[in-house]
């Protein structure tokens, strides 16, 4: 009897929720360590990104361009998903175990919580390494990351919030896909396509956010960039809270809610 390479969206939801199990035993540390590399390996795929994005529109033009910064972005949520870490965009999916009831909603909280900012540490850290790394110290790059920064900064609430649903939809339908698949190869193919779609588009991602802008306000300040409008405060309060309500949303209700309504039902007859 041929064995398949993947489970249905039943199954799959199943495999979520019994994964999500694990809130309730995994201690708090071992969850933060695992937050701290999501941080590592999503601000690996955001430069690499940066370094792809800095120069390639004069070659190819801008849609290609995008294309091809998504592509290598993704590399990001390979890691994260092959090597195992906690993502707090990815955890959104948690929501299935709750509404299951095999995770408290308190445990819930708690694990967004301490992921999210093990995650922001992480991307901290690692926006810090390639600073000192003065590998961008002159050039485009060094344009293309507050060139990014700012313009994310001066996103208004609402956009930023409708982008980060967007986003998050993806992402999480990402993180469902490679749940689905049973091979290294499936996993890669459904990180890399939602995630490419979603960079390309602009939708924003609150953990990214958390190594892109810091990135661009160690440069405005270590390269003396007048960019008055690039400031903490805008990052905090003008970015990552309005994305991260929005990754939340679109996490939560598009693709958690969704796929628990439709298939977890199922699961008690």
């Amino acid at each position: 009897m041929e064995t398949k390479n993947y489970l249905t969206p039943t199954e799959t939801i199943s495999a979520i929720v019994q994964s999500g199990k694990r809130v309730m035993t995994q201690c708090r540390r071992r969850t933060f360590l695992l937050s701290l590399l999501a941080g590592f390996y999503i601000a690996f795929g955001a430069q690499l990104s940066t370094v792809v994005m800095h120069d390639a529109a004069a070659f190819v033009g801008l849609g290609l361009a995008r294309l091809a910064t998504g592509i290598v972005f993704s590399f990001g949520l390979m890691l994260v998903v092959v090597c195992g870490a906690e993502l707090f965009t990815g955890n959104s999916l948690l929501v299935s175990s709750a509404l299951d009831g095999e995770i408290s909603w308190i445990k819930l909280v708690e694990n967004w919580s301490i992921v999210l900012f093990g995650n922001l540490l992480g991307a901290l850290f690692m926006a810090w390494l390639l600073y000192e790394s003065r590998l961008w110290q002159s050039g485009t790059v060094a344009q293309q990351v507050v060139a990014t920064a700012v313009a994310k900064s001066q996103l208004s609430f609402w956009v930023a919030f409708v982008r980060g649903i967007l986003c998050n939809w993806l992402v999480c339908l990402a993180v469902f896909m490679a749940t689905a698949a049973r091979d290294i190869s499936g996993k890669l193919l459904s990180c890399l396509v939602p995630i490419t779609a979603f960079v390309a588009s602009g939708f924003e991602h609150s953990v990214a956010n958390m190594y892109f802008i810091p990135a661009g306000l160690l440069l405005k300040s270590g390269l003396g960039i007048p960019e008055p409008g690039l400031t903490w405060g805008a990052f905090l309060f003008g970015n990552i809270l309005p994305v991260t309500l929005g990754n939340l949303v679109g996490g939560v209700l598009f693709v958690a809610c969704a796929y628990s309504y439709v298939h977890l039902p199922l699961n008690r007859h």
